[in-house]
Formats: C-alpha cells, sequence, structure tokens
C-alpha cells in the first residue's frame, strides 16, 4: 500500500510540472545561427535568448543584447509579421543558466562579463542579485523589460 502512494504521489509531481515544462522552448540545434548576426547559437548554452512565436517558431540569439536588437527593429528582422505574433521572450539567466522569461530578470550593463559578442546585457533573477552583480562586476545600469521596453532601474549602489 505505500509503494502504492508513493507512485500515485510521483505521477501528480511529474503531470504539475509538465505544463511548466513544456513552456520553455527548445534549445537550439548545431544549425541554428543568431537572427541577427548570424553567429551559431548552440556552442554558447549560457547566453542563449529566444522569441518564441505564435506559429510554434523560434529565432534564437547568441544574447540578450541581440535578442532585443531585433525585437526593437523588428519590422527589419521579420517583415511578414507583428509584435503581437510573439508568444513568449526567453533569456538564459546567469546564475543558474536557465532560461527564464525575460520580463523576470532584470538586465545588467556595462560589467566586466562578457558575453559571446563582447559587452552584453547580463540577465539577473531578482532584483537584489541584480544589484550585487552590478557591483560585483562593474556593471553601469540595471534594466528591465515589461514585455514592450527596455527601461532603467534605480540601481542604489
Amino acid at each position: 500500500m505505500p509503494l502504492r502512494i508513493l507512485l500515485s504521489a510521483m505521477l501528480a509531481l511529474i503531470f504539475c510540472a509538465t505544463p511548466a515544462l513544456a513552456e520553455t522552448p527548445p534549445g537550439p540545434g548545431p544549425k541554428d545561427r543568431c537572427a541577427v548576426c548570424g553567429m551559431f547559437v548552440a556552442p554558447y548554452p549560457n547566453w542563449v535568448a529566444v522569441i518564441q512565436f505564435e506559429d510554434g517558431t523560434n529565432a534564437y540569439f547568441d544574447g540578450p543584447k541581440d535578442m532585443f536588437i531585433y525585437y526593437f527593429d523588428f519590422e527589419k528582422f521579420r517583415p511578414a509579421s507583428k509584435i503581437a505574433d510573439i508568444s513568449n521572450i526567453y533569456v538564459t539567466e546567469y546564475y543558474t543558466t536557465r532560461l527564464m522569461k525575460a520580463e523576470e530578470v532584470f538586465f545588467v550593463t556595462g560589467s566586466d562579463i562578457l558575453g559571446p559578442m563582447g559587452n552584453e546585457l547580463v540577465p539577473v533573477q531578482g532584483l537584489e542579485q541584480a544589484k550585487t552583480f552590478l557591483r560585483d562586476h562593474d556593471g553601469k545600469k540595471i534594466m528591465q523589460f515589461d514585455g514592450k521596453n527596455l527601461t532603467e532601474r534605480p540601481a542604489d549602489r
């Protein structure tokens, strides 16, 4: 009887966790290139950013900097689509290296941590961690994405 209860509990956990796991897009394949600079993305898993579209396609980037270049000049990079066609935007959080929604992290600019293309917007979960990262890595600003705009947050060094 205890084994049956344990198995039932394990199945319940699996079914509860599945929707959260299904939401995150798959990682880039070996031939996926950054939609802005053309660089292969898979060799840099700690920096991957993804724009997920309603039609099930994904645009991959070698870091948040290129992803925001694409987003803020959307008509240039994807002229047949509209911003409303975007279902989710993900970035790789610096400390956990997990894909997280761009609205759930803070971006530190001007730090001594470089991405694959040099200076990068470093995604950090939590404002306090972002402030600590800014101090520890000589960052310049903390930014936040609200789903439409990237705006500066007070850093209170």
